[in-house]
């Protein structure tokens, strides 16, 4: 099989491939006596799995996932799969959590820190499900202007400001540009939350769609380990 006659069906180009065959993600290919590839079904169904794996896992999960399949760790391949998808859940949860947020008309309280009124950034971290760096990086950016405690000098994050990390992870989902975010951050403090609630459920959208392009990966990688195991009984 030619490398041209895949491509044209994944509809990539032939250079893709020799990429997926460079990064190992496929099992050795063997040549013609002219130094042609010669592909096999197995080497189409690699391919197949490679470009419906990628919507919803993208390429990282890819280059650790495919090595394990072709080296018969399937299991050890399905768990990375299954951490995935527990993430993606946890992302769900998350940018619910911040929906809900924009709906309340006073951000005086976090319902899981009903009577706390400052917050340590682990606090804030796990709430918001990001780590502490990326709130390090987001104050760096003017993004947020936490108080410090008084004799220890640490950070010390008020109700406001996990509601401000909240939206700031979710929004960079959708819109990438950090000045769109600090738009956004100041219509809230002018309690217009339209177009924050608007990116957050667009965000929700995104989450859903890429549960789906993950299903239709996970039957794709299905397949190739059922072409593998037949292989082996041909064998």
């Amino acid at each position: 099989m030619k490398g041209i006659e895949i491509a044209k069906k994944l509809n990539i180009s032939t250079s893709a491939l020799r990429h997926y065959e460079a990064w190992g993600l496929i099992p050795p290919v063997p040549r013609a006596a002219n130094g042609y590839r010669i592909y096999t079904e197995e080497h189409e169904a690699y391919f197949q799995c490679i470009r419906s794996l990628l919507p919803g896992f993208g390429m990282d999960l890819i280059k650790e996932v495919m090595p394990l399949i072709s080296k018969g760790k399937f299991v050890e391949a399905l768990w990375v799969i299954n951490q995935a998808q527990v993430g993606i859940f946890k992302e769900k949860e998350t940018v619910q959590r911040t929906v809900e947020i924009l709906e309340l008309k006073e951000v005086t309280e976090i319902p899981n820190y009903p009577k706390k009124k400052y917050f340590t950034i682990g606090e804030v971290a796990k709430e918001a499900n990001v780590s502490g760096s990326a709130i390090r990086h987001w104050e760096k950016e003017g993004l947020l202007n936490p108080k410090r405690h008084k004799e220890s000098g640490f950070r010390i994050y008020s109700p406001s400001d996990i509601r401000r990390v909240l939206i700031i992870r979710t929004v960079q989902r959708v819109v990438y540009s950090l000045d769109i975010v600090r738009e956004l951050l100041s219509d809230l403090e002018k309690n217009n939350v339209a177009q924050a609630k608007k990116l957050a459920l667009k965000s929700l959208d995104y989450i859903d769609y890429a549960l789906t392009e993950q299903i239709r990966g996970i039957a794709s990688l299905q397949f190739l380990m059922d072409v593998i195991n037949d292989k082996k009984k041909e064998a």
